[in-house]
């Protein structure tokens, strides 16, 4: 089992920054892909950025090269590094791990709780 909690979340200006981390704790291991995924109000969940074990990354495509995933496996942290935000990257921010890499929503075997990004306008 592994509990993941999410934090970093906040109020941001369009345009702006945050960092959201993920720390991984239970049965942990630098094994696990780690990923972030979103859901905004009255939208479904989707997925945002992946990361395996070895470092190999994965973004949709509309946060790619504003967002940059990364993780510190002797912390068994995972972060998302979001830069130029818009008032559609409002959402719950769901950190997820598993065994192998998942590119969807479904795959993802444990969750975290979320953490709320409101960027306005």
């Amino acid at each position: 089992q592994v509990q993941l909690v999410e934090s970093g979340g906040g109020l941001v200006q369009a345009g702006g920054s945050l960092r959201l981390s993920c720390a991984a704790s239970g049965r942990t291991s630098s094994d696990y892909a780690m990923g972030w995924l979103r859901q905004a109000p009255g939208q479904e969940r989707e997925f945002v950025a992946a990361i395996s074990w070895s470092g190999s990354t994965y973004y949709e495509y509309s946060v790619e090269g504003r967002f940059t995933i990364s993780r510190e496996n002797a912390k068994n942290t995972a972060y998302l590094q979001m830069n130029s935000l818009q008032p559609d990257d409002t959402a719950v921010y769901y950190c997820a791990a598993e065994y192998l890499v998942v590119v969807t929503v479904r795959g993802w075997r444990f969750w975290g709780q979320g953490t709320q990004v409101t960027v306005s306008s």
